[in-house]
């Protein structure tokens, strides 16, 4: 399967891929409105296709190394999808929620740090089978 994608990714000039991680993603996307998830699929095009991506769309977060935060503003709301990069071009979606307050909460960050040592405790789990 993942020979597949990577043969559709080089065929379609994309520089990265996206990959939603269990189920955290997909259970936010079923909430959201069909404007919203055009915007959210908008942006991930760009993140999957621009050499850099502006901080407007994805930024670092600080203070927890590997986590990021794709950024989506539409119809006067914010959403952010927190994402780690895992082997250089795969953008891997852990968790999401929409914004309310000026600052991210901080039970949001933890969340996504624990579903990302997840991720990453399992991708090693499988890669020790693989030996």
């Amino acid at each position: 399967m993942i020979n597949f994608v990577d043969r559709i990714v080089k065929k379609k000039g994309y520089r990265r891929r996206i990959v939603a991680y269990s189920h955290y993603f997909k259970d936010f996307k079923k909430t959201l409105s069909r404007d919203v998830l055009c915007k959210v699929y908008q942006v991930f095009l760009l993140i999957m296709t621009e050499e850099v991506i502006p901080v407007r769309f994805f930024k670092s977060i600080t203070g927890v190394k590997g986590l990021y935060e794709i950024r989506i503003e539409e119809g006067g709301n914010i959403y952010r999808i927190f994402c780690c990069l895992d082997e250089g071009y795969l953008v891997i979606l852990l968790s999401a929620f929409q914004k309310k307050t000026q600052k991210t909460p901080g039970k949001e960050i933890e969340r996504a740090v624990r579903i990302m040592n997840e991720y990453y405790s399992k991708k090693d789990k499988i890669h020790e089978n693989d030996r």
